[in-house]
């Protein structure tokens, strides 16, 4: 490849084009593309995939800032041991994310400290490296914002920003009951995602007991079908990870 003197406007090409990487190096990335003696086309290649690679480091940084995700956990790092029982095959499909590209959902159901949330944190968090637009909420935070924003007459627009994202994680349902405001408006969030997005949603009670977190028995039924209709439930059985751990700190060293 001889090199040769850019055109001038060719700056200002590429940055009409948003290759703003290559508007500040194409000059050093030619030099170095001359020296290595590669092919227009090689050279095309690199700048391109550079830029490719910026773009979505860029895109994967508003993707977790928007998701408002509490914290990064990743699948690698769950412990698969500490259940007594967890369908792992559901669980790894779910990690392909092709419930996402389905508008299907996905519902983790067990006791408290068996791992739900570290799922639910490393599929929102797999979600944004692939550039899904995601949203991370507890149940309550849900209900309790919907709820403000009925006060304050905004509530088509707190209801969108609920329902807009492709991925919806709910954590925590069944942790404390809803009232029939909180479960109506609950319901309306389900009912704008039936079919168009994904919820992950995580509870630590039975299907059978939903009646008494909605404080309805019918609103939990329609809640229900839309939520399950297109879903997999992962049922996860176990004690808590977390008592597990007060209990061996506390333990004192053998032969003591």
């Amino acid at each position: 490849m001889t090199p040769t003197s850019p055109d001038p406007d060719l700056a200002l090409l590429l940055t009409t084009f948003r290759l703003l990487h290559t508007a500040e190096s194409f000059r050093d990335q030619a030099k170095q593309a001359a020296l290595e003696n590669i092919s227009h086309l090689e050279f095309l290649e690199r700048i391109l995939s550079a830029e490719d690679a910026l773009r979505h480091e860029r895109i994967v940084r508003a993707r977790m800032k928007d998701a408002k995700i509490p914290g990064i956990k990743t699948l690698d790092a769950f412990d698969w041991g500490h259940p007594t029982a967890i369908s792992k095959s559901l669980v790894l499909n779910a990690f392909s994310l092709d419930f996402i590209n389905t508008n299907s959902n996905l519902v983790l159901v067990g006791p408290s400290g068996v791992g739900k949330t570290h799922l639910a944190l490393a599929l929102a968090y797999t979600a944004c490296q692939k550039e899904i637009k995601t949203l991370w909420t507890t149940a309550a935070d849900l209900v309790n914002t919907l709820t403000a924003a009925k006060a304050d007459h905004s509530l088509s627009r707190a209801i969108n920003r609920f329902s807009a994202p492709k991925l919806l994680v709910i954590d925590e349902l069944g942790f404390l009951p809803l009232d029939k405001d909180g479960s109506d408006l609950f319901f309306q969030v389900m009912s704008h995602r039936y079919e168009q997005c994904s919820v992950v949603l995580t509870t630590n009670r039975p299907f059978k007991d939903w009646g008494k977190i909605f404080n309805d028995n019918t609103v939990a039924s329609a809640i229900l079908d839309r939520l399950v209709h297109h879903s997999d439930v992962v049922k996860i059985e176990g004690p808590s990870y977390r008592v597990k751990n007060r209990k061996e700190q506390r333990s004192p060293p053998a032969g003591k």
